[in-house]
């Protein structure tokens, strides 16, 4: 069975839309300090978000946000800050590896590490310390990003996120299917634009072409 066929078994998930981004995109410092934890008596994503948006005495101009995930291959989901803040939402989609590649305190990245996910047995975490921007260097993690999402998802389900799961972690996500899967990079792009809106930045779209072309010439010896 080729990879096509398997990734047709698993349901989609939450997709990330235009009309979100704008909305998220002026809570960016909401979503930085948000609490550790949401509702837990919940069995799924749709479930999660009819329930909060069936809570009762909220005004309609207040907003509460929800993670935005999707399931971009097998076991790989690419996602926000909400979704990698909420540890009963991550322990109720079975997500037991968690790649954060916007770690750090500044503005656009996300303050968790080690230490947040204390608390939570069994999950796996790396960050790398990313900014996102053109001139950023994320070449230097596309195999440490490959490797990590492979035990992850040979014995699980991982989390790769972001700020907003749409440039940082679907470049790492890109990555990890050109080297460990096999695929070029439009193969790769198209398959998890198939599954979510992203848009890695032009810098790190040239740094996937550079990995694409060395991959090549690898596999051509």
């Amino acid at each position: 069975m080729s990879y096509r066929d398997s990734y047709s078994l698993y349901p989609r998930y939450h997709s990330y839309s235009a009309a979100k981004e704008q909305r998220v995109g002026s809570h960016l410092r909401t979503l930085m300090n948000l609490p550790s934890s949401q509702p837990s008596a919940l069995s799924s994503l749709s479930s999660y978000r009819s329930g909060v948006s069936g809570l009762s005495g909220l005004s309609t101009s207040s907003y509460l946000p929800t993670p935005d995930v999707s399931e971009v291959y097998p076991g790989l989901f690419v996602g926000d800050a909400v979704a990698a803040k909420d540890k009963a939402f991550l322990r109720r989609m079975g997500i037991n590896y968690v790649l954060n590649t916007a770690e750090g305190k500044r503005y656009t990245q996300v303050d968790t590490d080690h230490l947040y996910y204390r608390d939570c047995p069994g999950l796996h975490y790396k960050g790398f310390q990313m900014m996102d921007l053109p001139t950023t260097d994320i070449s230097k993690y596309f195999h440490i990003a490959a490797n990590f999402i492979d035990e992850g998802v040979s014995r699980g389900r991982v989390l790769v996120h972001c700020m907003m799961g749409v440039s940082r972690s679907a470049t790492c996500a890109l990555a990890f299917l050109m080297i460990k899967r096999g695929m070029t990079f439009h193969e790769a792009m198209a398959l998890v634009r198939s599954r979510r809106d992203i848009h890695p930045n032009e810098g790190f779209i040239r740094q996937l072409q550079d990995l694409d072309r060395e991959l090549r010439v690898c596999r051509a010896r």
